[in-house]
C-alpha cells in the first residue's frame, strides 16, 4: 500500500505525532462529528487542538477515479484552504492531508487547526430573534461579496459549512468548513445569487442580504432581491419535493 502526509512547514514538527494520531484514528481524541459519510475527531498534539476529519471508505469505482482520474477530497481540501487563506478569507488552518492506496484510494484525511467558533448560520435561520440577527446577516453578506470578487465559487454554500465567531464587539468573523467541492471562477450576478440558493433563507432574511449586496456590488435592489429569490425558492422546493418523494414510498 502507498501512503502520502503532506503537512504544512508551519506545522513540520508536529508530523510525527499527527501521522501517530492517524494511524490509530479509532483510539485517539474525542469524536466531534459521526456521520455515516465523514468521522471528525479532535485531539491536541503539542499544545495545539486540531481536528482530524476522516473521509467516508469510497466504493471501488470512486476508489479508481481518486486514484488515476481525480485528486481526493483531502487533497481537494487542503489545496483550497491554502488558496482562501491566500486571499485573506478565512477557514480553519490546513494543516495536512494524508491519503492511502493501493490499486485505488482507501480512505484519506484532512487535519486543521480547531477553531473555537459562538454558532454557525443555521442559529440565524432557525432562531429570527437571534441577537443582532440583521447585522450579522449584514457581514455575513459582506463575507459572501468577498468570496465572489475572489472568484470562489463555494458550492457547498450551506447553513451548516459557516461557523461564526462573535468579537463581543458587533463584529463577527466567518469561517467556511467543508471545502472540497469548490471552483474558482468569474461569477455573474446571477450566478452569485446561485450559490447563495442553499442557505434556505426566509423571505426576511433574503431582503437583509438582498439589500447589502446590491449596496456592495452597485446592482439594484430589485434585481439582486429578484435573483436571489428566485434561487432559493427554487432550490427549497426541490428539496422539498425529494423529501415528499421519499415519504410516499
Amino acid at each position: 500500500m502507498h501512503s502520502t502526509f503532506v503537512v504544512h512547514p508551519k506545522f513540520e514538527s508536529s508530523k510525527p505525532q499527527l501521522e501517530e494520531v492517524l494511524a490509530h484514528f479509532s483510539e485517539k481524541g474525542e469524536y466531534v462529528t459521526m456521520g455515516e459519510r465523514n468521522v471528525i475527531k479532535k485531539v491536541i498534539v503539542n499544545g495545539t487542538v486540531f481536528n482530524l476529519k476522516k473521509f467516508k471508505t469510497p466504493n471501488i469505482f470512486q476508489g479508481f477515479v481518486y486514484r488515476f482520474l481525480r485528486k481526493t477530497k483531502a487533497k481537494r481540501s487542503y489545496e483550497y484552504a491554502n488558496r482562501l487563506i491566500e486571499n485573506h478569507i478565512k477557514t480553519p488552518f490546513p494543516v495536512g492531508y494524508s491519503e492511502s492506496f493501493s490499486e485505488v484510494l482507501k480512505q484519506s484525511f484532512y487535519i486543521s487547526e480547531h477553531v473555537d467558533y459562538d454558532f454557525d448560520f443555521r442559529v440565524l435561520i432557525h432562531n429570527p430573534k437571534y441577537p443582532n440577527r440583521e447585522e450579522i446577516l449584514r457581514q455575513f453578506t459582506q463575507f459572501s461579496y468577498k468570496l465572489h470578487q475572489n472568484n470562489v465559487n463555494f458550492l457547498d454554500h450551506s447553513p451548516g459549512n459557516t461557523l461564526v465567531q462573535d468579537n463581543g464587539d458587533g463584529t463577527y468573523e466567518f469561517y467556511l468548513i467543508d471545502l472540497n467541492r469548490m471552483k474558482f471562477e468569474p461569477m455573474s450576478l446571477d450566478r452569485r445569487m446561485h450559490n447563495l440558493r442553499r442557505l434556505w433563507l426566509s423571505k426576511a432574511m433574503i431582503k437583509i442580504i438582498a439589500s447589502e449586496y446590491a449596496k456592495l456590488s452597485g446592482s439594484t435592489y430589485e434585481e439582486v432581491h429578484g435573483l436571489l429569490s428566485k434561487h432559493s425558492r427554487a432550490f427549497q422546493k426541490k428539496v422539498n419535493s425529494k423529501k415528499l418523494r421519499k415519504k410516499r414510498k
